[in-house]
């Protein structure tokens, strides 16, 4: 409360304290870079326009576990381990099965994942070998928790997950019951590639902390789920689709519908990064596939609403769109629902989140920051009659 703020500290002379520890570097990583400016992303080496055009979500797994590509025959190998981990123990299923079917995807999700930590081999002496493999089975799993809890909310049956194929076709394999065509596993390949890896960002930054506990990754992974969980982090694409959806539903003009939230300073999501000072080049490309997308799907009038919005923000704040701002017209426009959205945006980043914990176990310290505490001292202790 301001009445204990200690107002005779000079706030001047932390000149290190940043809120929200904008700028602090706290890490060493191989895992990605982000410059800002030039709105670049790398990935361990590889540019994002690169690894998007010519790699498989699978060779980006094994490029974060272990900062290099794979040949063919560790490729084949990683296929077949996945391939080989997807189903979930009986208790796991059970519980996707019982719990409320309104609950919200990515609580389901946190829930299921710290679940799996009970049915894994424990190993004292942990080995990069036994974390790669921790962070294959729990990458190999999410679809089919995702899946699973999906089609069991909606009363349809759940489907086994397929012991071949890729990550993204069986994804959509378990969620629809039945095969995806060759476009859609691509367009669903490359957003698992996009949203992989992003640097020191509020998820990955507690997937680290909690392993600097010398915790077990199944830990790491359900706080930083419950970090993406958050409409500042994760959250925000499934916000940009509540919005258009709003748009349609009002039939409403775009450019009129966000000024007006401009006006009542209310936040439009999937705008501004606190890296990225240009557009974001995740939003780039999945800018280009929103387009089409939306014209081979009937949805032309997302992605006309999403251009005019685009628009307006730069026009009026000057401020580019982050990955949320397409994703959300890909996603729906693949037939996905909007609260699934950040289910797969997990999906995907835990390839980055098992990335850094085998990083930060390999070289590790305890995460102890310090806070500056600005409150009285020494008060007087008024008896409990007397408060």
């Amino acid at each position: 409360m301001a009445e204990n703020v200690n107002t005779d500290i000079n706030l001047d002379e932390y000149p290190h304290i940043n809120k929200g520890l904008a700028g602090i570097v706290a890490f060493t990583t191989n895992k990605s870079f982000i410059d800002g400016q030039k709105g670049e992303l790398i990935y361990a080496g590889y540019d994002i326009d690169t690894l998007a055009e010519k790699a498989s979500f699978e060779e980006v797994c094994f490029l974060l576990w272990n900062d290099r590509l794979p040949n063919q025959s560790e490729l084949d190998e990683l296929n077949t381990k996945l391939q080989n981990s997807r189903s979930l123990p009986e208790p796991v299923l059970t519980y996707l099965k019982s719990t409320s079917k309104n609950a919200e995807p990515m609580a389901v999700l946190r829930t299921a994942i710290s679940m799996l930590g009970d049915f894994h081999e424990v190993q004292a002496d942990s080995s990069e070998e036994f974390r790669i493999n921790k962070a294959i089975s729990i990458t190999a799993k999410m679809p089919t928790i995702i899946a699973a809890f999906d089609r069991s909310r909606n009363d349809k049956n759940i489907v086994e997950p397929l012991d071949e194929k890729s990550t993204a076709y069986n994804f959509l394999y378990m969620l629809n019951d039945e095969e995806p065509g060759e476009q859609a596993e691509k367009t669903m390949d490359l957003c698992l590639i996009l949203h992989a890896e992003h640097g020191m960002n509020a998820s990955t930054f507690t997937n680290r902390a909690i392993c600097s506990t010398e915790s077990d990754m199944y830990s790491s992974v359900t706080g930083a789920i419950g970090a993406l969980k958050g409409p500042l982090h994760g959250g925000a694409n499934q916000q940009v689709m509540n919005m258009l959806l709003d748009i349609d539903e009002k039939d409403a003009d775009p450019v009129e519908y966000v000024k007006g939230r401009l006006e009542r300073k209310e936040k439009v999501m999937g705008f501004g990064h606190r890296v990225y000072k240009t557009m974001d080049p995740r939003a780039r490309i999945l800018r280009s596939m929103s387009k089409k997308l939306s014209e081979e799907t009937g949805h032309k009038e997302l992605n006309k609403w999403s251009e005019a919005i685009l628009r307006t923000m730069k026009d009026e704040k000057d401020i580019d769109p982050n990955v949320d701002f397409f994703s959300a017209t890909v996603y729906y426009s693949m037939g996905i629902k909007p609260d699934l959205f950040t289910c797969i945006f997990s999906m995907s980043r835990v390839s980055g989140w098992t990335g850094h914990y085998i990083e930060q176990a390999e070289n590790n310290r305890l995460v102890r920051p310090r806070a500056l505490f600005i409150g009285d001292k020494h008060r007087d202790w008024v008896p409990l009659e007397e408060r």
